[in-house]
């Protein structure tokens, strides 16, 4: 949780960046209600309290040689701390990996990796991923399409909330 509960002005300033992070300062303190100055002050200190983790291009996967998604669901043996950290640390090193969560259910992680094809896949899980002496067991969903990914956080939901 941030450190101060986030406010209206903080979840509108949030949704819009999300919407369009190349806004610039006028233009999101118009579209917020606020002057440039307190805007500016706001973002900053989200930024700086790490609520903004900061900004990035959203790519088209396919446009750019990388439109094959595989969802896996790895169990690792044991669950000595300081072999899950290096196994955690070797496959957010991996660039195919674009997410990596501790789950709890049968698997142990889930990862969603990119690739070019599934020869670049099988050369990913063949030659690096079940090459971790930890890795018991891989289960690999191929996404065969994408109908919603990268959405927003729902902050909305946040005023549900008691």
């Amino acid at each position: 949780m941030p450190k101060h509960p986030l406010d209206a002005i903080d979840r509108r300033i949030i949704s819009e960046l999300q919407a369009d992070a190349r806004l610039s300062n006028v233009e999101l303190a118009d579209r917020v209600g606020l002057s440039a100055s307190p805007c500016l002050r706001r973002v900053k200190r989200l930024e700086r309290e790490g609520v903004i983790e900061g900004y990035r291009a959203v790519l088209k996967r396919d446009r750019v040689g990388l439109g094959f998604s595989v969802f896996l669901a790895v169990k690792i043996d044991g669950h000595a701390n300081e072999r899950a950290v290096t196994f955690e640390d070797a496959v957010c090193a991996m660039p195919e990996v674009l997410a990596c969560h501790l789950v709890s259910g049968e698997a142990d992680y889930l990862l969603e990796v990119v690739v070019a094809d599934l020869a670049h896949y099988q050369e990913f899980l063949v030659g690096r991923l079940l090459n971790l002496p930890i890795v018991r067991e891989v289960r690999s969903n191929i996404a065969i399409q994408t109908r919603k990914a990268g959405a927003p956080l729902p902050l909305d939901v946040l005023e549900q909330l008691p």
